[in-house]
């Protein structure tokens, strides 16, 4: 039987320049979606699949987010004295108290590949996930969800994927796979003339801890950066990595029609929302 996963880590050092100016002060990942920050969107996600420990590879821009999983006692106070108690019963729900916090920074911007890298020791010799929040994945069941139940069948690391028009695989990582959705090869930001397929990496992976070993010896990719692709490409040659086809719908919150697309998407199912605009066709 498998291990159960119990990591999950977010990789949050980017500077989020497609959303500056809004983004000088405030990290992309505290933009909210709903009422809800795109980083908790995340980590609840997380929790839904079983995971006890989030580490969160970050950089000295990126402080409120440690602060949004801290407790503010000054606050909670205020709002218990108010008798504002659903609102503090919400504040209080941000971070159950079985699940840990680990902050690590990412010294230099060296890649996606490089940030996994910094997790290694919060890791340890385990499967992990890696979730990246400018990815959101609403559905019945978390995508994270989704993927740990197929790990306990396979064993095996996987990558989320969906199909994209051909004349954007230059925009993502691209897999060619089997007929059981074994991965053949993965190539980072084809030229779709290029591409393999359009079958694209979105932004959530469950790998196993021989990837660290990979990545001590990845040289530089695309864009001068480490890219974890390339170690994924390399894990082919030790075990099988499988595509997993999710279900559920993906919005890119990195760009900004993807974040309103998102938006608009809760909105409509935010009961309080719907009522006040009821007959007023904004949703």
């Amino acid at each position: 039987m498998p291990k159960s996963v119990r990591t999950a880590v977010f990789p949050v050092a980017g500077r989020g320049t497609r959303f500056l100016p809004a983004t000088k002060s405030v990290p992309k990942e505290m933009l909210p979606i709903g009422d809800k920050p795109l980083i908790q969107h995340a980590v609840e996600e997380a929790l839904e699949a079983g995971v006890t420990r989030l580490v969160f590879i970050t950089h000295s821009s990126k402080r409120a987010i440690e602060d949004h999983f801290d407790v503010d006692a000054d606050l909670e106070r205020a709002l218990e004295a108010a008798g504002k108690t659903e609102t503090l019963d919400k504040l209080r729900s941000i971070l159950p108290r079985e699940a840990s916090c680990v902050f690590i920074r990412q010294g230099e911007p060296l890649g996606l590949g490089h940030a996994v890298l910094c997790a290694r020791p919060a890791v340890g010799d385990e499967p992990f996930f890696v979730h990246l929040p400018d990815d959101l994945i609403r559905g019945d069941t978390g995508c994270l969800a989704q993927m740990a139940e197929r790990y306990q069948t396979t064993g095996t690391s996987s990558i989320a994927v969906e199909n994209v028009p051909r004349d954007e695989t230059d925009r993502y990582g691209i897999v060619a796979v089997d007929d059981a959705d074994r991965l053949s090869a993965i190539v980072e930001k084809p030229a779709p003339a290029e591409a393999p397929s359009t079958l694209a990496v979105v932004g959530r992976y469950l790998l196993t801890p021989r990837i660290f070993d990979l990545l001590e010896t990845t040289g530089r990719g695309a864009g001068g950066e480490i890219q974890l692709t390339d170690a994924i490409s390399d894990l082919l040659a030790h075990e099988p990595v499988h595509a997993f086809r999710f279900q559920g719908t993906r919005y890119d919150c990195g760009n900004k029609l993807g974040y309103i697309r998102a938006t608009i998407d809760v909105a409509r199912t935010d009961p309080e929302i719907i009522a006040a605009l009821q007959g007023k066709a904004l949703l």
